[in-house]
């Protein structure tokens, strides 16, 4: 499930830098030129973008060689990058960017593939909730990983109380138990598997949509290697981007197929559940992307999330968070 990968990745971006010295940090080219690029978890639609740029050779065709390392529980991005072990990494939202500038860790988003993090609250339908406040002063499960991250915002945004946090267990039994609890989840995941599994269709909201400022599939690279290499980076960024537009308005199979490969346990509807959640919300293609092009980042983003978690303590006052990403690779934006 989606947020065990995510409590993986945020604990992991806790400890990296302490566990990886700088100097592991950069390795520039690796084997034979080759870029390997570690995704946040086993192969979904959630990274097609990336399959299916190296399935329709859109890394090729710019003069590169990469090798996509599948992600999973075992697997550690932020500290795979530091050590070197990939030239190349994606990370699931702007916390674990921030908690690597604020560990002076010098690795940087170079882009972002979704401007919308997918990040869900899950409700009974038959509750009276209609909008997201509406879930203030209910019980809410939630992940260790999940109160330090979009639970800040939630509280900062609309006054939600720790006291509502009840164990979220990656089980969806006690959510189906009980029609006066909440749970977390992922646009393209959970809801579905509920609707699927329990022939409930639940409210659903998205955070993005009520102003949560995460960029979501982000592109991670050590800054030795942007330093050394500038062609390069922006190469795989373009080619990424183009892989994402393919992916989501064009033929989608030559994607689907290196995923299903890599994930034996992945099946075409859920793909095709959400590649069509991606394209309905505009996660890719939404935001700034509308008229940035797939991949933009800006400043007024960046600045907007860091004063956020800043103010509600989870990174110190003077935390220059410019350190945690570059627009020199999306600006032109990327795909355009």
């Amino acid at each position: 499930m989606k947020f065990i990968r995510t409590i993986a990745i945020l604990a992991a971006a806790g400890l990296v830098w302490a566990c990886s010295p700088p100097k592991e940090a950069a390795q520039p080219g690796g084997e034979a030129g080759v870029i390997r690029f570690a995704t946040d978890w086993r192969a979904q639609a959630e990274q097609g973008g990336f399959y299916q740029a190296l399935a329709t050779g859109e890394y090729e065709k710019r003069g590169l060689k990469v090798q996509i390392v599948q992600g999973g529980p075992g697997v550690n991005v932020p500290q795979l990058l530091a050590a070197g072990a990939v030239e190349a990494g994606m990370g699931s939202n702007s916390f674990i960017v921030l908690n690597l500038a604020n560990q002076g860790a010098p690795i940087r988003a170079v882009a972002a593939m979704m401007q919308k993090d997918p990040q869900v609250l899950i409700a009974h339908p038959d509750q009276g909730i209609e909008r997201i406040e509406d879930l203030k002063g209910r019980p809410i499960l939630l992940s260790d990983a999940s109160v330090t991250a979009f639970w800040v915002w939630m509280k900062s945004k609309y006054g939600f109380e720790d006291a509502q946090i009840r164990k979220y267990t990656f089980n969806a039994a006690p959510f189906l138990s009980d029609k006066s609890v909440a749970q977390q989840g992922y646009l393209t995941s959970e809801p579905y598997t509920i609707e699927k599994t329990a022939g409930l269709k639940p409210r659903v909201f998205l955070l993005a949509d009520n102003g949560y400022p995460s960029y979501a599939a982000m592109i991670l690279f050590p800054q030795a290697l942007i330093d050394k290499d500038p062609a390069r980076v922006r190469a795989f960024v373009e080619a990424s981007a183009a892989g994402w537009k393919s992916y989501l308005t064009g033929d989608p199979k030559p994607g689907d197929a290196l995923i299903l490969k890599d994930n034996p346990e992945m099946t075409q509807d859920i793909l095709d559940q959400a590649r069509e959640k991606m394209r309905q919300y505009a996660l890719v293609e939404g935001g700034d992307a509308a008229s940035g092009g797939v991949g933009v980042m800006t400043d007024a983003r960046w600045k907007a999330f860091a004063e956020m978690a800043i103010a509600q303590g989870v990174y110190p006052k003077d935390l220059d968070y410019t350190k945690a990403y570059t627009l020199d690779f999306v600006r032109p934006a990327a795909g355009k």
